[in-house]
Protein backbone atom coordinates (compact mmCIF):
# COMPACT_ATOMS: atom_id res chain seq x y z
CA UNK A 1 0.00 0.00 0.00
CA UNK A 2 0.86 3.30 -1.19
CA UNK A 3 1.34 6.22 1.69
CA UNK A 4 -1.19 7.91 -0.44
CA UNK A 5 -3.82 5.01 -0.73
CA UNK A 6 -7.03 6.66 -1.16
CA UNK A 7 -9.96 5.16 1.46
CA UNK A 8 -13.79 4.79 0.72
CA UNK A 9 -16.94 3.74 2.29
CA UNK A 10 -18.92 1.13 0.05
CA UNK A 11 -22.55 0.43 1.84
CA UNK A 12 -24.26 -1.87 0.03
CA UNK A 13 -27.94 -2.04 1.35
CA UNK A 14 -30.44 -4.00 0.13
CA UNK A 15 -33.13 -6.83 1.35
CA UNK A 16 -31.91 -9.73 3.55
CA UNK A 17 -30.61 -11.97 1.11
CA UNK A 18 -30.34 -9.85 -1.56
CA UNK A 19 -26.17 -10.80 -1.73
CA UNK A 20 -24.71 -7.89 -0.12
CA UNK A 21 -22.50 -9.68 1.96
CA UNK A 22 -21.56 -12.29 -0.46
CA UNK A 23 -20.46 -9.04 -3.14
CA UNK A 24 -18.66 -7.37 -0.65
CA UNK A 25 -16.26 -10.64 0.45
CA UNK A 26 -15.91 -10.79 -3.49
CA UNK A 27 -15.02 -7.32 -4.02
CA UNK A 28 -12.79 -7.40 -1.17
CA UNK A 29 -11.05 -10.19 -2.05
CA UNK A 30 -10.28 -8.68 -5.36
CA UNK A 31 -9.22 -5.47 -3.82
CA UNK A 32 -6.53 -7.13 -1.75
CA UNK A 33 -5.31 -8.98 -4.53
CA UNK A 34 -4.69 -5.52 -6.15
CA UNK A 35 -3.01 -4.48 -2.98
CA UNK A 36 -5.46 -2.36 -0.96
CA UNK A 37 -6.28 -2.49 2.65
CA UNK A 38 -9.97 -3.16 3.31
CA UNK A 39 -12.24 -4.36 6.04
CA UNK A 40 -15.89 -5.53 6.01
CA UNK A 41 -18.19 -4.40 8.36
CA UNK A 42 -20.62 -6.92 7.96
CA UNK A 43 -23.90 -6.03 9.65
CA UNK A 44 -24.34 -9.41 12.09
CA UNK A 45 -21.20 -9.22 13.36
CA UNK A 46 -21.48 -5.71 14.33
CA UNK A 47 -24.90 -6.33 16.03
CA UNK A 48 -22.55 -8.77 18.38
CA UNK A 49 -20.01 -6.92 19.12
CA UNK A 50 -20.54 -2.70 18.55
CA UNK A 51 -24.41 -3.14 18.47
CA UNK A 52 -25.46 -5.57 21.20
CA UNK A 53 -27.74 -4.69 23.02
CA UNK A 54 -30.33 -2.56 20.16
CA UNK A 55 -33.31 -3.93 18.92
CA UNK A 56 -34.84 -3.40 15.92
CA UNK A 57 -37.12 -0.63 16.44
CA UNK A 58 -36.62 2.35 13.78
CA UNK A 59 -34.66 4.25 16.67
CA UNK A 60 -32.44 1.39 17.23
CA UNK A 61 -31.90 0.67 13.45
CA UNK A 62 -30.88 4.45 13.57
CA UNK A 63 -28.03 3.87 16.42
CA UNK A 64 -26.54 1.22 14.87
CA UNK A 65 -27.02 2.34 11.21
CA UNK A 66 -24.99 5.36 13.17
CA UNK A 67 -22.26 3.45 14.58
CA UNK A 68 -21.31 1.38 11.54
CA UNK A 69 -21.44 4.74 9.45
CA UNK A 70 -18.69 6.14 12.15
CA UNK A 71 -16.52 3.51 12.44
CA UNK A 72 -16.57 3.41 8.41
CA UNK A 73 -15.62 6.97 8.18
CA UNK A 74 -13.27 6.60 10.64
CA UNK A 75 -11.49 3.21 8.68
CA UNK A 76 -11.97 4.74 5.74
CA UNK A 77 -10.18 8.07 6.10
CA UNK A 78 -7.14 6.25 7.28
CA UNK A 79 -6.63 4.64 3.40
CA UNK A 80 -9.02 1.20 4.15
CA UNK A 81 -11.59 0.73 1.46
CA UNK A 82 -14.35 -0.33 3.87
CA UNK A 83 -17.28 -2.12 2.36
CA UNK A 84 -20.39 -1.81 4.58
CA UNK A 85 -22.91 -5.12 3.59
CA UNK A 86 -25.95 -3.60 5.93
CA UNK A 87 -29.82 -3.42 5.08
CA UNK A 88 -30.01 0.40 6.52
CA UNK A 89 -33.90 0.10 5.65
CA UNK A 90 -34.21 3.97 6.36
CA UNK A 91 -33.25 7.07 3.55
CA UNK A 92 -33.12 9.14 6.24
CA UNK A 93 -30.44 6.79 8.12
CA UNK A 94 -28.08 6.57 5.02
CA UNK A 95 -28.33 9.83 4.44
CA UNK A 96 -26.68 11.19 7.61
CA UNK A 97 -23.98 8.20 7.08
CA UNK A 98 -23.43 9.55 3.71
CA UNK A 99 -23.59 13.40 4.95
CA UNK A 100 -20.70 12.51 8.13
CA UNK A 101 -18.71 11.07 5.51
CA UNK A 102 -18.86 14.66 2.91
CA UNK A 103 -18.22 16.89 6.18
CA UNK A 104 -15.32 14.79 6.80
CA UNK A 105 -13.91 14.93 2.83
CA UNK A 106 -14.15 10.93 2.97
CA UNK A 107 -14.98 9.38 -0.04
CA UNK A 108 -18.83 7.47 0.14
CA UNK A 109 -20.71 4.74 -2.13
CA UNK A 110 -24.28 3.95 -2.01
CA UNK A 111 -24.94 0.50 -4.01
CA UNK A 112 -28.20 -0.90 -3.87
CA UNK A 113 -28.57 -4.31 -4.28
CA UNK A 114 -31.53 -4.59 -5.94
CA UNK A 115 -33.11 -8.23 -5.01
CA UNK A 116 -36.60 -8.68 -5.43
CA UNK A 117 -38.39 -9.74 -2.24
CA UNK A 118 -39.26 -12.71 -3.98
CA UNK A 119 -36.12 -13.94 -4.98
CA UNK A 120 -34.49 -12.95 -1.29
CA UNK A 121 -37.36 -15.24 -0.01
CA UNK A 122 -36.34 -18.38 -1.80
CA UNK A 123 -32.40 -17.53 -0.88
CA UNK A 124 -33.31 -17.19 2.82
CA UNK A 125 -29.79 -17.57 4.12
CA UNK A 126 -30.42 -17.54 7.67
CA UNK A 127 -33.85 -18.77 7.70
CA UNK A 128 -35.81 -15.44 8.02
CA UNK A 129 -38.34 -15.34 5.76
CA UNK A 130 -39.25 -18.87 6.49
CA UNK A 131 -39.63 -17.66 10.35
CA UNK A 132 -41.79 -14.31 9.53
CA UNK A 133 -44.26 -16.65 7.31
CA UNK A 134 -44.98 -19.11 10.00
CA UNK A 135 -45.42 -15.90 12.69
CA UNK A 136 -41.90 -16.99 14.41
CA UNK A 137 -40.70 -13.11 13.98
CA UNK A 138 -41.86 -10.00 12.68
CA UNK A 139 -40.33 -6.96 11.70
CA UNK A 140 -38.74 -8.49 9.19
CA UNK A 141 -37.55 -5.84 6.34
CA UNK A 142 -39.16 -5.56 2.90
CA UNK A 143 -41.69 -7.90 4.49
CA UNK A 144 -43.86 -6.78 7.35
CA UNK A 145 -41.24 -3.82 8.18
CA UNK A 146 -40.18 -1.03 6.12
CA UNK A 147 -37.39 -0.99 3.13
CA UNK A 148 -37.00 2.49 1.69
CA UNK A 149 -34.89 1.76 -1.43
CA UNK A 150 -31.92 4.62 -2.21
CA UNK A 151 -33.39 6.90 -4.88
CA UNK A 152 -30.45 7.53 -6.77
CA UNK A 153 -27.41 5.19 -5.93
CA UNK A 154 -24.18 5.50 -7.15
CA UNK A 155 -24.63 1.65 -8.89
CA UNK A 156 -27.87 -0.66 -8.55
CA UNK A 157 -27.03 -4.00 -9.13
CA UNK A 158 -29.22 -6.45 -9.96
CA UNK A 159 -27.64 -9.62 -8.16
CA UNK A 160 -30.74 -12.28 -9.74
CA UNK A 161 -29.79 -11.86 -13.35
CA UNK A 162 -25.80 -11.42 -12.87
CA UNK A 163 -23.05 -14.00 -10.72
CA UNK A 164 -21.93 -12.88 -7.72
CA UNK A 165 -18.28 -12.10 -9.83
CA UNK A 166 -19.71 -10.08 -12.22
CA UNK A 167 -21.96 -7.83 -9.24
CA UNK A 168 -18.16 -7.84 -7.90
CA UNK A 169 -16.75 -6.62 -11.23
CA UNK A 170 -19.48 -3.74 -11.95
CA UNK A 171 -18.77 -2.71 -8.35
CA UNK A 172 -15.02 -2.36 -9.04
CA UNK A 173 -15.49 -0.41 -12.11
CA UNK A 174 -17.48 1.86 -10.16
CA UNK A 175 -14.40 2.14 -8.15
CA UNK A 176 -11.77 2.38 -10.86
CA UNK A 177 -13.80 4.94 -12.32
CA UNK A 178 -14.24 7.27 -9.36
CA UNK A 179 -10.35 7.25 -8.95
CA UNK A 180 -10.76 4.55 -5.69
CA UNK A 181 -9.71 1.28 -6.65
Amino acid sequence: MSVTETGATVWLTGLPSAGKTTIAYELAGRLRAEGHRVEVLDGDEIREFLSAGLGFSREDRHTNVQRIGFVAELLAANGVKVLVPVIAPYADSRDAVHKRHLQEGTAYLEVHVATPVEVCSERDVKGLYAKQAAGEISGLTGVDDPYEAPESPDLRIESHQQTVQESAAALHALLTERGLA
